[in-house]
C-alpha cells in the first residue's frame, strides 16, 4: 500500500482552532487541519510553513508536535505530523479549500472531520 507523509497545522487564536474543508480530491468535502505533503528531504516544520503559505497565503510559526497519526485509508496509508501553530501574518485566504471555520473546544464536533483527523480532535479536547 502506498504511504503518504503529510503535515497538519493546528492554528490557534483566542482559544479557537482553525479548520478547513477540502475543496478537491477523493476526500473532497471532509474537514481537516490545513497542511500537505512533505517533499523529499524537507523537514516537517519547513513543509508546514511552505504548505500554509501556498494554501492560505499566511505565514505561521510552528510550535509543539502534539500528535503523529497513522491511518489506513482504502487506497493509501497516511502518516500525519500535527503541530500547534500561531499565525504570524496573513488573512488565511482559502486558495485550495472550499470553506473554513474557527472552532472552540465545545464546537470541535460540529463539522464532519476526515477519519485521520478525528484522533487529533480527540487530543485537542484533552489539551484545550
Amino acid at each position: 500500500m502506498k504511504e503518504i507523509e503529510v503535515v497538519a497545522a493546528i492554528i490557534q487564536e483566542e482559544g479557537k482552532i482553525f479548520a478547513t474543508q477540502r475543496g478537491y480530491g477523493d476526500l473532497k468535502g471532509g474537514w481537516e487541519f490545513p497542511g500537505g505533503k512533505l517533499e523529499k528531504g524537507e523537514s516537517p516544520e519547513h513543509a508546514l510553513v511552505r504548505e500554509i503559505q501556498e494554501e492560505l497565503n499566511t505565514t505561521i510559526e510552528v510550535g509543539e508536535l502534539i500528535e503523529t497519526v497513522e491511518y489506513d485509508y482504502p487506497t493509501f496509508h497516511l502518516k500525519m505530523y500535527c503541530y500547534l501553530c500561531q499565525r504570524v501574518s496573513g488573512q488565511l485566504d482559502l486558495l485550495e479549500h472550499s470553506a473554513a471555520k474557527w472552532l472552540t473546544k465545545a464546537t470541535l464536533d460540529s463539522v464532519d472531520w476526515l477519519p485521520a483527523d478525528i484522533a487529533v480532535v480527540n487530543k485537542l479536547k484533552e489539551i484545550l
